[in-house]
């Protein structure tokens, strides 16, 4: 079974079909790319998904169970960055995951080995007692990731992750998403075609909010792509930490 299957979603937003009839499914462990320019309705299927918008008609499914009729338990299976994604800026990084895994439902004795899994995961063990608005962006980014995968979900959604990123958290940015898809399918989009041809199995261009093909561009559980000459030498100059 697929983790997720659209079939024929469309959404209307006044006069204008922002998606239009896209049908489409992603298996596990597979990043999927939704690659197109602003306005070709990427963000608005996310919301779909999500559960944020209801579809004007069609379907979509997590794991079998249906957006709107089953909606609570489908979003319990979905982790989700939106592409401002909101944090508690005066909370510190171990107080913000702790909160978000008691909305998320973690039972009291299961939430602190969560949280100290997601910052093992994400790498923020030198940050977890930080107040988040003092951190960089690429760390708020990192924050953003732990509190979607806390409760582990099926499907990671995330909405052009890559952007404000610098060129070297960009480059880190492909080989953690590549690593978070070993547990969950991953849903990303980008408007950037190199970012998603870097770390996607296959990907969906869209246009006007219409589907117009699909394309098989990597391997399901391929390393990502090493970095371009450019970007090798960038990463010698720079000899920055990662996402700092």
């Amino acid at each position: 079974m697929a983790v997720l299957s659209l079939d024929r979603l469309s959404k209307r937003l006044g006069a204008r079909l922002a998606v239009d009839a896209v049908s489409l499914e992603v298996a596990e462990r597979e990043v999927f790319g939704l690659l197109g320019p602003n306005g070709s309705g990427k963000s608005t299927i996310l919301r779909l998904v999500t559960g944020y918008l209801r579809p004007s008609s069609g379907s979509a499914r997590i794991a079998g169970l249906d957006v709107v009729s089953s909606g609570s338990a489908a979003r319990r299976l979905i982790g989700y960055v939106p592409e401002s994604s909101p944090l508690y800026g005066h909370m510190r990084v171990n107080e913000f995951l702790t909160f978000m895994g008691r909305l998320r439902g973690i039972g009291r004795q299961a939430i602190a080995a969560a949280v100290d899994a997601a910052i093992e995961r994400l790498a923020l063990g030198s940050v977890r007692e930080v107040i988040i608005e003092h951190l960089s962006h690429g760390y708020r980014q990192r924050v953003s990731l732990a509190q979607a995968v806390l409760h582990s979900p099926q499907l990671l959604v995330l909405d052009e992750p890559s952007n404000g990123l610098d060129p070297r958290q960009i480059i880190e940015l492909r080989s953690l998403l590549r690593e978070l898809a070993q547990t969950c399918a991953v849903l990303v989009t980008s408007h950037i075609l190199t970012e998603i041809e870097r770390t996607a199995d296959r990907v969906a261009i869209l246009l006007d909010g219409r589907l117009l093909t699909i394309e098989q561009i990597g391997r399901v559980s391929a390393p990502v792509p090493p970095p371009s000459p450019l970007e090798e030498l960038f990463l010698k100059l720079t000899q920055e930490k990662a996402l700092t």
